[in-house]
C-alpha cells in the first residue's frame, strides 16, 4: 500500500463528527462514528458559503464557549488523535520494507516533523468557525448545559461504544443478506456459483459473511 494512499485513508476516517470521544485500549484510535446529543438547532436560515477557518473571525466569548464545549465532549482530542493514528498507519505500512533499525529512527523524525507541521491545535482551531458556523451563541450554551451534566457525560462516555456495536451489528446483518441473495441468484447468473463456493466456503457448509469494512477504534483515554 502507498504511503500517501494511508494517508489520504486516515483523513477521511479521522474527519468524521467533532462529537464524544470515550475510553480505548485500541493502538490506532480515530474518532466513533456518531454524534452524542444531536444538538440544539443548527442555523438553517443562512446560505452562506462554506466556513474558512483561515479567514472566519469567531466573536472572543463564542470562541470560548466552542473550545469549552469541543473539552466537555472530548472532542478537543481529534488533533492528538489525528496525529496518533496517521503516525501508526504510516508505521505500518514502512515496517513492511525498512528493518527495525531504520524504521525506529525514520518515525521519529516523521511524529517530530508531523507534529511541527501541523500541531494538535491546529484542527481544533480549524474546528471552532466551523462549529461557529452551525450554532448560535444560545445553542452553544444549551448544549455546555447538557454536556456538563451527570447524563451528558454519560452520553459521552457511552455512545461510542453504542455507535461501534450497531454499527458491527449492522454490518453482520447487511453482509448474511447480501450473501443469501447472491446464492438466490446464482441460478440465473452461474459465475456465482464459483465465487460463492470453494475456499469461501467453511466447514460447516455455509458461506460466511463477506468482508466489511473494520470498525473504527474509539477515541483514546484523557
Amino acid at each position: 500500500m502507498k504511503i500517501g494512499t494511508v494517508v489520504m485513508a486516515a483523513a477521511i476516517l479521522a474527519g468524521g463528527p467533532v462529537w464524544a470521544q470515550t475510553q480505548s485500549t485500541e493502538p490506532a484510535p480515530k474518532p466513533a462514528p456518531h454524534q452524542p446529543g444531536v444538538p440544539a438547532h443548527p442555523d438553517t436560515t443562512s446560505n452562506a458559503a462554506p466556513v474558512s477557518a483561515a479567514t472566519d473571525k469567531v466573536d472572543p466569548a463564542k470562541d470560548a464557549a466552542i473550545r469549552h464545549l469541543m473539552d466537555l465532549t472530548q472532542s478537543s482530542k481529534m488533533g492528538e488523535d489525528f496525529n496518533r493514528y496517521v503516525t501508526n498507519q504510516v508505521h505500518e505500512v514502512l515496517s513492511q520494507a525498512l528493518p527495525p533499525e531504520r524504521l525506529s529512527k525514520l518515525m521519529d523524525t516523521f511524529s517530530e516533523k508531523l507534529a511541527a507541521a501541523l500541531p494538535p491545535t491546529a484542527i481544533n482551531d480549524a474546528a471552532v468557525p466551523i462549529y461557529a458556523a452551525s450554532f448560535s451563541m444560545e445553542d452553544i450554551q444549551a448544549l455546555i448545559q447538557f454536556y456538563e451534566s451527570p447524563l451528558g457525560q454519560r452520553v459521552v462516555k457511552a455512545l461510542p461504544r453504542v455507535a461501534q456495536e450497531s454499527q458491527r451489528v449492522g454490518m453482520q446483518m447487511e453482509q448474511k443478506s447480501a450473501m443469501t441473495i447472491l446464492q438466490d441468484m446464482s441460478n440465473d447468473y452461474p459465475e456465482l456459483k464459483q465465487m460463492l463456493r470453494g475456499p469461501q466456503e467453511n466447514g460447516s457448509g455455509e458461506m460466511p459473511a463477506a468482508p466489511g469494512p473494520a470498525p473504527a477504534p474509539a477515541p483514546p483515554a484523557k
